[in-house]
């Protein structure tokens, strides 16, 4: 298997790539960026892998941080803490991994297989499972796959450790796995059931860390030269700005692991007179304007600071901001009827088709 570095030059577009990846969740990446830059400092390096290199019988480790995001602004990941989980399932196992690769693209869990790979040594694999955050495991792409759930492990910083050796389904994992993150304090690093190269082949969303990376380069590159960061941003990811505003109101709550709420935002310039609201659990499921759907998962519903173009997590929003609230395209995989059963908004508890906003009368870019 070849593979290229991840340079110390990258980690910064991928913070901020990864944030806008995120829909609002994933977790803010500024703290995990800190953490591998200063394992960079200190000798490491990590390697990126493309997904077709994969041996078919290679064994990969999908690991991300679980929790709401609220208490991961509070509580850090640790790269130890990280790399337990993946240690502790190759003791379950009595194998050792091959590579490792990230649950989701999003927000800080984009770092969390570089924080295990300069602890170990492992190459990172050019992939995830969502080509954005979901906050359930039922929504990765090894679920639409109908793939085994199980085994997982979970570690927090007090060195408790969890094996869930076998589980009914993708929604039991989940149910089973998001109780002890709860009782260890809503945050906990993981390491979902191991995948074959074969399999990250198949089912995965290949090369969203490259992704990832050149979309928060072509940010901070218009920031630079005083563009528009928000239409660099549309452009190079193919997205749609939806509404431009202030946020006027939020109401939030850390429920069960997550973060549920909702957020009004007023509308400004040709938005004056109307009003978007968005609902959220961790990411943004659903933005109804003037009470109507106009976007919904798995379309990614991102909101950027007007000026900087830098993403707004769900537990970062603020009375005041100054927004532009943009939709970027679901993986393909995603909108198949399989793919909607698990990430469309009716897997979200709502009454809702999912109507491709790409497909509906909008203004692109700024």
């Amino acid at each position: 298997m070849s593979a290229r570095v991840i340079s110390a030059a990258d980690l910064e577009p991928l913070a901020t790539g990864a944030w806008i990846l995120g829909a609002g969740g994933g977790g803010d990446p500024y703290h995990a960026l800190l953490n591998v830059r200063r394992l960079y400092r200190d000798g490491r390096s990590v390697s990126l892998l493309d997904p077709e290199e994969l041996d078919d019988d290679a064994l990969v480790a999908v690991v991300s941080t679980m929790g709401a995001p609220l208490v991961g602004e509070e509580r850090l990941t640790d790269p130890e803490v990280a790399a337990l989980a993946v240690r502790h399932m190759e003791e379950h196992l009595n194998r050792r991994f091959d590579a490792v690769m990230s649950l989701e693209i999003g927000g800080s869990n984009a770092f969390q297989p570089l924080m295990v790979a300069a602890v170990t040594g492992l190459p990172v694999v050019d992939a995830d499972t969502m080509g954005r955050a979901y906050p359930e495991a039922q929504h990765s792409s090894f679920a639409i796959g109908d793939l085994q759930p199980w085994p997982l492990t979970l570690a927090d910083i007090r060195d408790n450790a969890v094996v869930i050796s076998r589980a009914a389904s993708w929604k039991w994992m989940e149910r089973l796995s998001r109780k002890a993150c709860t009782e260890v304090g809503s945050v906990a690093a993981t390491c979902k059931a191991p995948r074959t190269g074969r399999e990250v082949k198949a089912w995965g969303i290949p090369r969203t860390v490259t992704r990832a990376i050149g979309l928060g380069r072509a940010v901070l590159e218009a920031r630079a030269r005083k563009a528009d960061p928000v239409a660099a941003a549309l452009e190079h990811a193919g997205g749609l700005l939806l509404f431009r505003g202030k946020v006027v109101d939020v109401a939030r709550r850390t429920t069960e692991g997550f973060l549920r709420g909702t957020a009004r935002v007023e509308g400004l310039d040709h938005d004056r007179g109307h009003e978007l609201v968005l609902d959220f659990q961790n990411e943004f499921t659903v933005g109804w304007l003037d009470g109507a759907p106009r976007v919904t998962v798995p379309d990614l519903i991102c909101v950027l600071d007007a000026v900087t173009g830098d993403a707004i997590g769900t537990e970062a929003l603020r009375y005041g901001q100054r927004v532009r609230v943009a939709a970027l395209p679901a993986p393909g995989l995603q909108t198949t009827p399989s793919g909607l059963e698990h990430v469309g908004p009716r897997a979200f508890g709502y009454d809702l088709d999912y109507a491709p906003v790409f497909d509906s009368p909008g203004e692109s870019g700024t």
